[in-house]
């Protein structure tokens, strides 16, 4: 229980980046799945390959992808 402990504070220490963190992030679904004419999904704004890449990608890869999308909500507004 200790060790577990001791491993999350390491892996969550202040000032460290997403891509640094060994933990997942949670999905950005938010169960509004239908993709747009320019195949963007218009819950969560991933692409049909990013969807079903989700499970296989590290969580390094999610958290790069998170940060792409809040990039493309920004450009959508």
């Amino acid at each position: 229980m200790a060790r577990a402990a001791a491993r999350k504070r390491i892996l969550n220490v202040p000032g460290s980046t997403p891509t640094e963190r060994a933990e997942r992030p949670p999905s950005p679904c938010i169960n509004v799945c239908c993709l747009d004419a320019q195949g963007f999904c218009i819950g969560c704004l991933r692409t049909g390959e990013e969807i079903g890449r989700w499970m296989a990608m590290s969580p390094a890869e999610q958290w790069q992808l998170l940060t792409r999308l809040s990039e493309r909500r920004t450009l959508k507004r």
